[in-house]
């Protein structure tokens, strides 16, 4: 028997949330529907409960089935492969919110998979499968504190939509995925055009207003079809154990904490904690698990006492005191563009390539085909952290980072006519103890100005910390690797001097309240204040000339129906101008030619030789033309590449002429003056005014 809730959001299309059908034999299935597109979602937990394990082994997939926008996948193999960047990253929406949401002590391998079936022009399923995966826990017999409800916000032409359609994507000002409990927003995500840290709130209020409507038809559906959720022991602490490591140990790790240097700092942590296992463990039963989490939980105690009863931090800083900042550009001689951008203990080594429109990245979407001329990668190698770990390719981190680093930038970037390049940028994190894709901001932004490419304004990023117990509450500015690990939020923004252009946060408790956030957001306007200004010590603006390295690219636009002209019977014009210059040359349908070469004078060549092609004859103006044919009642004289005009007997000189012959033969050469253009675009020329005219 099919069971169904529904919600009703802003003036949009419905949500139903409907269960019974579909993947029957999984804990817990739902399928979400919004207009045309359809998600399910479904969960599985293991029965048994991993042992030995310091995490929850939870697993979130998102996949999209090209049958669900009628396509064929491309490729040799005609399937679905690999996940895509897109998938990848909603993978990572989904579980960020869920995450938080499962009790401590529950260490069951989970997987939730929300599969797209039927994609609409909603814009939706992301959102769908963050609201699918969250309903089909509620009503499956695993534990979650939930539910979860997911909205996409925008803001366009001066009002606040909820769950803007496909169509007017481009158009919005800000565009975030929010998620949230009833009672509090646990994940935002997105980007924004500059805008201002009071819209954002404003934004993200209007969008909790329609979370509690998803979480209130989800707990509808758990009353109608939810399963007794399982048994969960209470995580048994040996209170004994607990108190005989603080007692080896509690002083030392204290003054531990307290060491600046992070690698200094974890060596000391390390040698207290074997020195806890070594004097604890039994010969009859390992216990260096039970040794090892009680010495992780006084180590979190311990840092975060020191922040809320002393306002000292791991490194020694205050709350609000941001790290020693440091940057430089123009690192790497043969790149187009390079920079250094130094936190603390974080370096990001930025390097930017100016590519042609050869360059861009063809990326063929549910959406249909697109192309994209600005691309961020980010890197994190092991040994950025002091780690021995395979390369492989990148990670669901490195990919989410770099997208955010890519969102941050992208509202500053130039206009394919301001500047028809296509830009990418690499970032390597060469060291980390936190905030390493706020440094690659601050890096790409510097590495950019360093290329010449002309933003609009520089970015930086700043990313904030939270520590709660009860009513006490401290705000971190610039978390370190530790204060993320054992705080209770990851709050980034990005911005210019004028608003903010990316927003991401994350919580580890059931959520943050208004306050709180806009206390954070308070603050990270000062820290990026404060990190603009020393980026501005580095390089204020984007350097005047592009590297000598670097492609000059010099565009024209010639009408559509002279294409074929430039391009030749075969491409044998176009392929003759590459030849003779040794530029690269694109033609679009539209007409733009863009004439791409590190060599100015083959790129003025080349542009000289497609303007004489595409030249259009003008009245009153002289040429130096050839005889092409002759009749009894005068010559074609070519003026221009594939233009002819007649000369006819009466105007080649100011004497009567028996025959064209007594004057010309083909191939000769004549200087002639065009007198008239008519309505068919036929050319009438005179050789006889330009004789009068020189007597």
């Amino acid at each position: 028997m099919v069971n169904s809730v529904e919600a009703v959001l802003g003036q949009g299309n419905p949500i139903i949330i409907e269960t019974g059908e579909l993947a029957k034999q999984s804990d817990g299935s739902v399928v979400v529907r919004c207009g045309d597109t359809v998600v399910l979602a479904t969960v599985v937990a293991d029965k048994k409960t991993r042992e030995g394990l310091d995490f929850f082994p939870l697993t979130i997939d998102y996949q999209e089935k090209a049958y669900a926008a009628g396509k064929i996948p491309g490729g040799f193999f005609k399937r679905e492969g690999r996940p895509s960047e897109k998938e990848v990253l909603t993978s990572r929406l989904i579980d960020r919110p869920i995450r938080p949401l499962f009790p401590d002590g529950f260490r069951s391998e989970t997987q939730g998979i929300a599969s797209l079936l039927s994609f609409g022009e909603e814009n939706i399923s992301d959102m769908l499968g963050i609201i699918g995966i969250s309903a089909a826990l509620m009503i499956s017999d695993i534990p979650f504190d939930g539910p979860v409800g997911a909205v996409r916000v925008g803001y366009l032409d001066g009002r606040i939509v909820i769950n803007p359609d496909l169509k007017t994507t481009d158009s919005l000002e800000l565009n975030l995925a929010v998620a949230g409990t009833e009672d509090f927003i646990v994940m935002v995500e997105g980007g924004c055009r500059e805008v201002s840290e009071a819209l954002l709130l404003e934004a993200i209020d209007r969008a909790h207003e329609e979370i509690k409507k998803l979480c209130r038809v989800q707990k509808e559906l758990r009353l109608n079809v939810g399963r007794e959720k399982r048994a969960l022991l209470p995580v048994e602490i040996d209170r004994e154990l607990m108190r005989s490591v603080s007692d080896l140990v509690l002083d030392r790790v204290k003054e531990a904490i307290k060491i600046p240097d992070k690698l200094k700092r974890q060596d000391a942590m390390s040698a207290l904690k074997n020195e806890a296992v070594e004097k604890f463990n039994l010969p009859e039963k390992d216990r260096s698990g039970e040794i090892a989490s009680a010495f992780y939980e006084i180590e979190r105690r311990l840092v975060r006492d020191l922040i809320l009863n002393e306002n000292i931090r791991a490194d020694g800083r205050s709350a609000d005191q941001i790290r020693h900042i440091y940057g430089k550009v123009g690192l790497l001689p043969r790149t187009h563009g390079s920079s250094l951008f130094v936190r603390g203990e974080t370096q990001a080594l930025c390097a930017a390539t100016l590519g042609t429109t050869e360059d861009e990245q063809r990326i063929d979407a549910l959406e249909g085909e697109s192309y994209k001329t600005f691309m961020l990668h980010y890197n994190f190698p092991p040994f950025s952290v002091g780690e021995v770990k395979p390369l492989r390719g990148p990670g669901r981190r490195e990919i989410g980072h770099g997208a955010l680093a890519e969102r941050s930038l992208k509202p500053v970037m130039p206009t394919k006519e301001e500047f028809p390049y296509t830009i990418r940028v690499v970032s390597d994190i060469l060291e980390s103890n936190g905030s390493s894709s706020m440094a690659t901001v601050c890096a790409s932004t510097l590495c950019l100005m360093d290329a010449g490419v002309p933003i609009k304004a520089p970015v930086a990023g700043i990313a904030m910390g939270l520590v709660v117990e009860g009513d006490r509450v401290v705000i971190l500015t610039d978390i370190l690797g530790l204060e993320d690990h054992l705080g209770d939020m990851d709050f980034k923004v990005t911005g210019t001097e004028n608003g903010v252009t990316a927003f991401q946060m994350d919580v580890k408790t059931s959520g943050v309240g208004r306050a709180i956030m806009k206390d954070a957001l308070d603050k990270a306007r000062e820290g990026r204040l404060h990190i603009l200004g020393k980026m501005k010590e580095v390089l204020a603006a984007p350097r005047e000339n592009l590297a000598p390295h670097a492609p000059r690219i010099y565009t024209l636009q010639i009408k559509q129906d002279k294409i074929r002209e430039v391009i030749g019977t075969g491409g044998k014009i176009i392929r003759g101008i590459i030849e003779e210059t040794g530029c690269k040359i694109d033609i679009e349908d539209s007409g733009l030619i863009s004439i791409a070469s590190a060599d100015e004078e083959s790129a003025m060549k080349a542009k000289e030789i497609i303007l004489n092609i595409v030249a259009e004859a003008e009245v009153g103006k002289v040429y130096m033309g050839k005889v092409v044919r002759i009749t009894d009642f005068g010559a074609f004289i070519e003026i221009l590449p594939g233009v002819d005009g007649l000369l006819h007997i009466s105007q080649i000189s100011e004497k009567r002429i028996a025959k064209v012959t007594d004057v010309f033969q083909v191939g000769d050469e004549v200087e002639v003056k065009v007198v008239e253009i008519d309505r068919q675009g036929r050319v009438r020329l005179s050789r006889k005014e330009l004789l009068k005219a020189k007597q």
